[in-house]
């Protein structure tokens, strides 16, 4: 379980400091895949990072578990890290490193012998269809096949929790549905919570079971996906809910 208590971070800029989450409560359940959407600059990205403290937070606290990650020292927080694993919208992939290679990178940072990554890596790369690519480098790949090894790579250390920034914005939208159908895959064999933060309503309704809203850093609406596509409480989530309308009805305007 994750459990988001008073979490607000601020950034300081010229013109003063600016709000990028507010008082964030939040409470996901082990096993789940929860969903956070908003629109560019709502503070979900923010959110997110924060989980991992690669953002660090200015109050509040966060739950993983039996750990509180808010509290930990840098020791602590580094091996904790192996336990959360993170993809990304742009794959973050070693260009230089082959499929392998990039997979192997966290188990090799841990300190597992040769023989015990070989074995984790080939694990992998069965699991996200990967196993033809072991040689190849990210250059060869497609953007759906960068993704799989970004997924892979964030399983590398058997994580309990999966953070999805964005993962399949940069995606087509039969690519996006493969990775999406991954990640369920993922979710039903390993039991992993999986925190899948989009601006895309059509990745919620595939593989969310609930949702939170954020709005100007601040959570507006939160239940679950059903309740939210059927009954929209806010503004933000009104709109959203006829976007995606529209765009299932191919009746937007370009």
């Amino acid at each position: 379980m994750i459990i988001i208590k008073g979490l607000s971070k601020a950034f300081d800029t010229p013109d003063g400091k600016v709000y990028a989450l507010r008082n964030i409560n939040l409470q996901i359940e082990a096993g789940d895949i929860f969903g956070i959407i908003g629109f560019s600059g709502a503070g979900k990205s923010t959110l997110i990072r924060c989980l991992n403290r690669l953002e660090e937070p200015d109050s509040g606290s966060i739950q993983i578990g039996d750990q509180e990650i808010t509290s930990l020292d840098k020791r602590q927080l580094r091996e904790a890290r192996k336990h959360i694993g993170m993809i990304f919208q742009h794959f973050n992939l070693f260009d230089s490193k082959t499929v392998f290679e990039n997979i192997a990178f966290p188990l090799e940072v841990a300190g597992l012998p040769k023989y015990r990554i070989k074995e984790r890596v080939e694990q992998l790369l069965e699991l996200v269809e990967l196993t033809e690519k072991t040689n190849a480098h990210p250059s060869q790949l497609s953007g759906g096949q960068k993704q799989r090894v970004g997924i892979a790579r964030a399983l590398a250390n058997n994580p309990a929790v999966l953070l999805s920034d964005e993962a399949t914005s940069a995606l087509d939208p039969k690519t996006t549905y493969a990775i999406l159908e991954l990640l369920q895959n993922i979710n039903r064999k390993l039991n992993l919570t999986i925190v899948l933060i989009t601006h895309e309503m059509d990745v919620l309704r595939r593989i969310c079971n609930q949702v939170a809203v954020i709005e100007d850093g601040e959570i507006t609406e939160m239940g679950s996906v059903k309740d939210l596509f059927a009954n929209p409480q806010t503004d933000t989530t009104r709109l959203f809910v006829q976007s995606d309308y529209e765009l299932q009805h191919n009746n937007y305007v370009i």
